[in-house]
């Protein structure tokens, strides 16, 4: 049984950061990829970045590129997504999710696993 549980969301004003983790349990994160993803009211989710299993090859969308750093913690088998430079347009439902392998690709299809979210939301 897979689970996938994000933390780390909250209140935060414009320019500060936040940090979101995602714990997996029943995969691991150097045979699985990781994403994270967000949605916001009204709003499709979208992708925000992904790192790959076997390489931890990185990826962004343009929106959150040069902001926000997807890394892996092997050891605690754990996923984070650093979140710099928080604007108000960052603000959403974050979600984190894994498949089986990602590239450049398929960046936004085939993620069969998914947390709950984490809310966060930055204010002006």
């Amino acid at each position: 049984q897979v689970q996938l549980v994000e933390s780390g969301g909250g209140l935060v004003q414009a320019g500060n950061s936040l940090r979101l983790s995602c714990a997996a349990s029943g995969l691991t994160f150097t045979s699985y990829a990781a994403g994270w993803f967000r949605q916001a009211p009204g709003k499709e989710r979208g992708f925000v970045a992904a790192i790959s299993g076997r390489t931890g090859s990185t990826y962004y969308s343009n929106s959150v590129k040069g902001r926000f750093t997807i890394s892996r913690d092997i050891r605690m088998n754990t996923v984070a997504l650093q979140m710099n430079v928080l604007q108000p347009e960052d603000t959403a439902v974050y979600y984190c999710a894994a498949k089986w392998r990602v590239t450049s690709t398929t960046l936004e299809v085939g993620w069969n696993y998914w947390g709950q979210g984490t809310q966060v939301t930055v204010s002006s």
